[in-house]
């Protein structure tokens, strides 16, 4: 990997991806882009890593969306499809994701935060979609309206206009506000929680909240019966209650 993505691993399963270019406030370069596509790769086929982190260097962004210089020396009209490593999207995982907000979050940057699972910000974070701006457009922003309401949704687009990270809070797109020297600890916190329950339950509970997202009320509840069904056949099924039966803390074994 190169230096412009770091890739830190913690014993609690935890990996922790930082876009370091905060000269140019992390805009998605080539360079940039490479070292995501390698890092979202390597967490995904690391069997010791069950959550990312994926944050910012530096303290005013945490990625200002794609380099527009780089858009106009290569007269780039429609984005190829595998251009931008976007969690569960042009890159595939299977496991938990957490966006950590240090810093404002525009056009791409929305775009890669947006995929993540879960948002954690600053509360001196910005948001923005402000593809209208530079006149191209946002498809990747499609998603939004499982998130937030359609009216906000659509001024967000049309506007261009960023938000405050207290708005993002208000409307449902970020979980949790942190002070900016705590960002990253609050993900960790978040991480920890997350990491408390059953790796086979984690799982499932990520599957069932997307296929709920993709599906109408009756399909979604039989493909989430479908995809429990590995969960409640595990060893961990059997664990669980033990342990809360025996007042001891249970030992995941993921199978």
């Amino acid at each position: 990997m190169n230096d412009a993505v770091l890739f830190e691993t913690r014993s609690d399963g935890i990996a922790v991806i930082t876009l370091n270019r905060p000269e140019t406030r992390n805009a998605l370069s080539q360079e940039i882009r490479q070292g995501l596509f390698e890092a979202w790769d390597r967490f995904e086929h690391d069997t010791s890593l069950r959550i990312a982190i994926l944050t910012g260097a530096g303290e005013k962004a945490f990625c200002a969306g794609g380099d527009l210089k780089e858009m106009v020396d290569r007269g780039l009209k429609v984005p190829p499809r595998d251009m931008f490593p976007v969690p569960y999207d042009s890159v595939e995982l299977s496991k938990p994701t957490i966006a950590a907000v240090n810093g404002v979050a525009f056009a791409g940057g929305w775009m890669i935060a947006q995929a993540c699972d879960l948002c954690v910000a600053s509360t001196q974070a910005r948001f923005a979609v402000t593809e209208v701006k530079v006149g191209r457009s946002s498809p990747w922003a499609a998603p939004l309206i499982h998130m937030i309401p359609q009216r906000i949704m659509m001024e967000i687009l049309l506007t261009g206009k960023p938000i405050t990270a207290q708005r993002a809070y208000e409307i449902g797109l970020v979980n949790r506000l942190a002070e900016p020297a705590a960002v990253l600890d609050t993900a960790l916190e978040l991480a920890a929680e997350i990491l408390d329950g059953a790796p086979l339950s984690v799982k499932a509970a990520r599957e069932t909240v997307m296929l709920s997202t993709e599906m109408g009320r009756s399909a979604s509840l039989e493909a989430a019966r479908f995809a429990s069904e590995y969960c409640y056949n595990s060893d961990d099924a059997q664990e669980g209650p033990r342990a809360f039966a025996e007042k001891r803390k249970p030992q995941w074994k993921g199978c």
